[in-house]
């Protein structure tokens, strides 16, 4: 399964339903956010997994905690809120406030509640991922060839098919994100789509006319 596959099926649709009930925020701007943070995710965990005990410590807690079975009971992304919280802390680190931050300006959810959208969200990233990593038999020294095909083959599916708004926004942030693979990919996504990442600059393009697309001019 692709990751715009994910994005545009099921477990997507309800998580994003759960969300809406929970927080009210619109189904449209979950599953937007849901677009962006999954790649992110993924970049990060990929840069992790280049350091060899990072890359053991993703492969048991693949192993252990996410067998995928969560795209298949959406449920399961309410009650392992807590756990996201936990899994963004790690792969974000300090960085995780700048993160939430500029997702919350380019998403338009209020700041007070990205954060706990995100934990939600973050056990379904992880997985999707668990879920690929089984299907490919992939162990701890493939998890970087495994996270880079990921996006790489998301990257193009969006831009051979970029006739709705998710392709859009996975073919933006796919753009920037795996031209510069070795530096921060913070910097690398946050800095090509969502407002210039570290610089505050607005920009009337990007992500931010994408989102008002698909978000009916919000």
């Amino acid at each position: 399964m692709s990751l715009i596959d994910l994005l545009t099926g099921n477990t997507s649709n309800q998580v994003a339903e759960q969300a809406e009930n929970k927080f009210g925020i619109s189904r449209n701007q979950i599953i937007a956010l849901l677009a962006v943070a999954a790649p992110l995710v993924i970049s990060y965990l990929r840069k992790k997994s280049q350091d060899a005990n990072e890359a053991e410590a993703l492969n048991n807690a693949l192993d252990k905690d996410h067998d995928g079975s969560i795209l298949d009971d959406a449920s399961q992304a309410e009650a392992r809120q807590a756990e996201g919280g936990s899994i963004l802390d790690h792969i974000f680190g300090g960085q995780k406030s700048t993160v939430e931050n500029q997702l919350s300006q380019n998403t338009g959810i209020s700041i007070d509640k990205i954060g706990p959208i995100l934990a939600m969200l973050a056990p379904v990233i992880m997985g999707y991922i668990g879920k690929e990593k089984q299907q490919n038999n992939v162990g701890a020294g493939g998890l970087g060839d495994l996270l880079g095909g990921i996006l790489g083959n998301a990257s193009n599916q969006a831009q051979e098919q970029q006739s709705n708004p998710l392709n859009d926004i996975l073919g933006s942030v796919l753009g920037g994100g795996q031209a510069q693979s070795g530096g921060n990919p913070l910097n690398d996504i946050l800095g090509s789509v969502l407002g210039g990442g570290g610089q505050q600059q607005q920009q009337g393009g990007g992500l931010g006319s994408i989102l008002g697309n698909l978000l009916g001019g919000k």
